[in-house]
Formats: C-alpha cells, sequence, structure tokens
C-alpha cells in the first residue's frame, strides 16, 4: 500500500498516475473537496478560479486531457495576446523579440543601448541572487520595469531574495540562455515556443475533479491525518477522526510545507525544521467586473512604481469566454500587509489600482486571501535534506513551481515509487537547480 497524504494537484495527480500502474494506493484529503489552490466556482454567470488561472496545452497536458476525458471541456486562448507592463502611467507592451525590443517605448534609449555589452558578461552563477544577476546583465532600469516584475510575479517574491541556483538556472536551461540573454532573444525569441493557454468551461477545477472521479474509493476526503509514524517494516498513517492506523508501505506527503513539517516532527525532526522554516508570500485575489476594450492577456505592474498593492491582472475576458472580468493580484513579499486587511478592504485596493493602471472602473466580484511558497532564499535549507527510507516529500515547494511542474513531479515520483522499493532515487533530481 502506498499512502498519499494530500488531495491538491500533485498529491491526486500521483494517486492517478499510481493507480494506472497498478499499485495499491489510497490518497488521503483534509478538506471535504480534492483540489487544494485549485478551486473554480460560477459567480454572476462567470467562472471564476482562485489558483492558476490557465494551464499551457504542450504535448504531455494534451495527452493527459485525453487520458482524462477532458478534450471536449477545453476552451483555448486566441494566439498572439499581448502582455503588458504598467510604466510611468501607460500599459506598454511587452518584447519577446529583439526587433520588437528595439522600437518599444518600455524603457528609453540608454538601457537599449547598454544591452550592446550583455553578451560578453559573465553567465549566470549559482550562487547569486536573481536581482544581482539581472542589473549586470540588462541593467537596473530593465531589470525593474520588465524581468523584475515578471520572474518575481511567478512567486510573489522579491527577486532580491531569490538566489539563481534554487529557482533561475532550470528556467534558463529550458529558454535556451547560455552566457547570453540577448543571444538567445535572437535566436527567435522566447515567447514564440508556447504552447497555447487554455482552461475548461468549468475552469481549472475540471482537471482535479477529473483526478478525484478517476480514483473512485482510493481517494478519500476530509481525512486529515494526525501523525506518520514507523510500523514493523513500513509506516502507520493515523487519521484525525479514527484511531486505527493505515498500514503502508511508502508514504508520500503532497501536503503545504507547514502541515508536511508537523508529521515529520517526531520521525524526522532535522528535515521538519528545514521544511517549517519555508515562508509563503501573502497574496489576495480578486475577481472584478468591468466593461473596457483592453487587449491582451493581461500586465504587471513595474517594480518602481510607488505606493501600489496591486502586482498584476489577468484579462480572463480575452482569454476565455467570461465577460468583463478581470483578476487582479494584490501583495506578495513586497506588501505582506494583504495578510491582515479586510476583504472590503482589498477589494476596494483591487478597484483602485485597476482605475489607476487601466483607466477603467470596475466592480469587485470575489476577493480570496492566499498563501504562496516564496522560493526565496530559506529554501537553502532544504540542501542535503535526509528521510528515512519510505517516507518522501513533494508539492508545489519542492519542486519545479507551476502546473507543468506539478504534473511532472507526480508522473516521476509515481514511476520511482513503482520501480524501486525505497524510491530513493527520485529525491536529488527533483529540486530545482
Amino acid at each position: 500500500m502506498i499512502v498519499v497524504v494530500g488531495g491538491g494537484i500533485t498529491g491526486l495527480a500521483i494517486g492517478w498516475e499510481l493507480q494506472r500502474a497498478g499499485a495499491e494506493v489510497l490518497v488521503l484529503e483534509a478538506a471535504e473537496r480534492a483540489g487544494g489552490v485549485i478551486r473554480s466556482a460560477e459567480v454572476d454567470g462567470r467562472v471564476l478560479d482562485w489558483g492558476p488561472q490557465r494551464a499551457r496545452m504542450t504535448p504531455s497536458f494534451a495527452k493527459l486531457v485525453d487520458d482524462l476525458d477532458l478534450a471536449q471541456d477545453v476552451e483555448t486562448a486566441p494566439p498572439g495576446l499581448d502582455l503588458f507592463i504598467f510604466r510611468d502611467g501607460g500599459l506598454r507592451r511587452v518584447p519577446f523579440t529583439l526587433g520588437d525590443f528595439a522600437r518599444s517605448d518600455l524603457v528609453g534609449l540608454g538601457p537599449k543601448l547598454r544591452l550592446l555589452v550583455e553578451p560578453v558578461t559573465a553567465g549566470a552563477k549559482d550562487s547569486e541572487r536573481v536581482s544581482d544577476y539581472f542589473r549586470r546583465k540588462i541593467g537596473g532600469d530593465l531589470y525593474e520595469t520588465l524581468v523584475g516584475p515578471l520572474f518575481g510575479g511567478l512567486y510573489g517574491s522579491d527577486p532580491a531574495d531569490m538566489e539563481v541556483g534554487l529557482v533561475l538556472s532550470d528556467v534558463l536551461r529550458r529558454m535556451g540562455v547560455g552566457r547570453s540573454l540577448v543571444l538567445a532573444l535572437a535566436r527567435g525569441g522566447w515567447g514564440r515556443s508556447f504552447s497555447a493557454a487554455c482552461s475548461f468551461r468549468g475552469g481549472m477545477q475540471a482537471l482535479t475533479d477529473a483526478f478525484a472521479e478517476t480514483l473512485g474509493e482510493r481517494l478519500k476526503l476530509a481525512s486529515g491525518v494526525r501523525s506518520v509514524s514507523r510500523s514493523g517494516c513500513g509506516w502507520a498513517v493515523t487519521l484525525m477522526h479514527d484511531e486505527s492506523p493505515i498500514e503502508a508501505e511508502q508514504v508520500v506527503l503532497a501536503a503545504p510545507a507547514g502541515a508536511t513539517s508537523s508529521l515529520l516532527a517526531d520521525v524526522a525532526p532535522s528535515a521538519a525544521e528545514a521544511i517549517g522554516g519555508l515562508r509563503y508570500n501573502p497574496l489576495a485575489v480578486v475577481h472584478l467586473d468591468s466593461d473596457t476594450e483592453l487587449p491582451g492577456l493581461g500586465f504587471q505592474v513595474s517594480l518602481g512604481e510607488p505606493g501600489s498593492l496591486l502586482r498584476g491582472v489577468t484579462f480572463n475576458t480575452n482569454l476565455f469566454e467570461r465577460p468583463n472580468l478581470y483578476t487582479a493580484f494584490l501583495g506578495g513579499s513586497r506588501n505582506p500587509e494583504v495578510a491582515t486587511m479586510s476583504a472590503e478592504a482589498l477589494a476596494q485596493a483591487a478597484v483602485d489600482g485597476f482605475r489607476r493602471t487601466t483607466g477603467y472602473e470596475a466592480s469587485p466580484l470575489a476577493v480570496e486571501q492566499t498563501r504562496m511558497p516564496a522560493w526565496d532564499m530559506s529554501w537553502k535549507a532544504l540542501d542535503g535534506l535526509s528521510l528515512p527510507d519510505g517516507l518522501h516529500v513533494t508539492g508545489n515547494w519542492w519542486s519545479r513551481p507551476g502546473l507543468p511542474g506539478r504534473l511532472d513531479e507526480a508522473r516521476r515520483v509515481a514511476g520511482a515509487l513503482v520501480g524501486a522499493p525505497d524510491a530513493s532515487a527520485y529525491m536529488a533530481p527533483s529540486r530545482v537547480r
């Protein structure tokens, strides 16, 4: 028996992969619904998502959609939608080729000319901060305006507190960036290889719902885990509401870092301390109704813009069939105060920020407060993490963030679990490097 603790996207996908491989598996979820941060609902006739707003139709994701019989529910965004940066009172298009960059009004002539020397500067060093790397490669103006908000926006973090080896090295490799960012851009543009953005008619929760339906009785909801302890040659998993432990040969903890740390406290105290010290960034998600003529898929706010809780806005109305729907994101590491603000205050901040950046009025539809792994310097504590045989950790705080990373991790972990008795081989390569 393999027990997976946590019914978010990672735990569900691992359970599904194990089930397909013929393994005996049980997925335990503390909440009364599966999916974790992936949650969708219809409000005022429009589908709202409170987690990921979309996926990318990569070949592996397309296969997954077919396997889960979701192809008929897929919504694909129009190709070629522009992304913008708000700076100096206006939305400015993000360039993805050298030609676009030369014509762009995103930055002035000086920052553009500075890029001429970028190819002769040193490549990335794993030990340097992300902000330091970009500043020395492309200059402070272009970093503050473009790269900082785009990269930091993925995590809600300040790149000044992120290390290249932890979060950026793998990204650069996947984008074909060696020593030079400019030469990689000249070879064809970073954005041309992106697969089409997609979602589902009922929102992204359709994906986790499909996993849950396929798992059937192998998924137990409202089944919070009280403890994980040694039992003979394996492990005993005790639920909050049941004193009779579940015996397991392997246990995969696919829960948030805090919950994972608590469950490891007695059996792996050093690992529990390291995982428990990981920082999460507070974030507010505010869905807005607004009748605009805004093009594109959304925008991020330049790091140099003062006094704004707003980090960026997704234009769902242009991506899928969700008329007049915009999703605003507030907070992050630079604005931790969003964690203590009321829903009314957050809604007003989103409306005010939307007006200031776009010139349009908006009305709030829904407000959600959440947290996301920061992937900052606190992740250094995971170096050399050691766990007892048969006990494993995974999740959006462990390996490559984002939906593709979660699904890739699930396939790899499940394969290792059914292919090796102790599955220890999967631990080292799962970290972002």
